[in-house]
């Protein structure tokens, strides 16, 4: 299915696309509210200000696509594969990103309050002044991660891997060479 017929049958009411391969789709803006695409291949697709709001991607592989700015506000990206993904000042609040391949994405001022993030690979990613606020980081991979200025206010990051990340603290920056926390 080609980027054109799926907006045809999305403004005709249909949201079911399990499995449809838009990879390279330039998608920008395009809204897809609550639409289902688990298992779609969207890699190197382009997104930016999309609306995926509601949305199942669960499976998804979105690995090196543009969702820059995009609205992803509780969307399920259960086991999604967003390697290399540039999602700077992406919507992300409540989103359920469990199980994600995030590692070498961009996430810097995204937002991400309430998000589970539980179990997921940011190895590498950038979070430089992400909102991180209330989210669940349970067992995450953090190593090696951007987190200058990310706002962790109430986030769980018990049994994180947070080695080699880099971080703020007042104005210093440090890199942590602690394996993983214990609580936070």
């Amino acid at each position: 299915m080609n980027k054109e017929k799926l907006l045809e049958r999305y403004g005709k009411g249909e949201r079911d696309f399990e499995g449809v391969d838009l990879e390279w789709a330039n998608l920008e803006g395009a809204d897809l509210t609550r639409a289902n695409l688990s298992g779609a291949n969207l890699s190197g697709a382009y997104l930016g200000g999309a609306n995926l709001w509601g949305a199942d991607l669960e499976g998804v592989d979105l690995s090196k696509s543009s969702l820059k700015g995009a609205d992803l506000r509780a969307v399920d990206l259960n086991g999604a594969d967003l390697e290399g993904a540039n999602l700077e000042g992406a919507d992300l609040t409540r989103a359920n990103l469990s199980g994600a391949n995030l590692s070498g994405a961009n996430l810097s001022g995204a937002y991400l309050w309430g998000a589970n993030l539980s179990g997921s690979n940011l190895s590498g990613s950038n979070l430089k002044g992400a909102d991180l606020s209330g989210s669940n980081l349970w067992g995450a991979n953090l190593s090696g991660s951007n987190l200058e200025g990310a706002d962790f206010s109430g986030a769980s990051i018990e049994g994180a891997d947070i080695e080699g990340a880099k971080m703020d603290f007042g104005g210093t920056v440090f890199l942590l060479a602690k394996e993983k926390t214990e609580s936070a």
